[in-house]
């Protein structure tokens, strides 16, 4: 063979997938009224963000939570692995919102 160095090109298979970065954790999905909330307040360059969280839900019920809840604070927000993320002290505000919809509180 001529070429040596580099990449072996025989055969049919190339593979070009790359691995996933994401883990692929096993979730329980629970029910609303077995969820035990919890909240906590941070600072991030000296702005409040209020974490609500643990949701054990899929994906999708989670980011309808994050809408309704950026819709009725008009705040912004993110989902980050089960907590969801708002811009600003709003643990009055989301408790009252969450117990409205059936969600449980510790």
């Amino acid at each position: 063979m001529i070429f040596e160095m580099g990449a072996k090109l025989e055969g049919d298979n190339f593979d070009t997938k790359k691995e996933d970065k994401k883990k692929n954790s096993k979730q329980t999905i629970e029910s609303k009224n077995k969820h035990q909330l919890v909240f906590t307040f941070e600072k991030r360059k000296g702005k409040p963000v209020t974490l609500v969280g643990r949701f054990y839900l899929i994906d999708k019920d989670k980011k309808e939570i994050l809408k309704l809840l950026k819709k009725k604070l008009a705040c912004g927000g993110s989902i980050k692995e089960e907590w969801i993320e708002l811009q600003g002290d709003v643990k009055i505000k989301v408790k009252e919102i969450l117990q409205k919809e059936g969600w449980k509180f510790k």
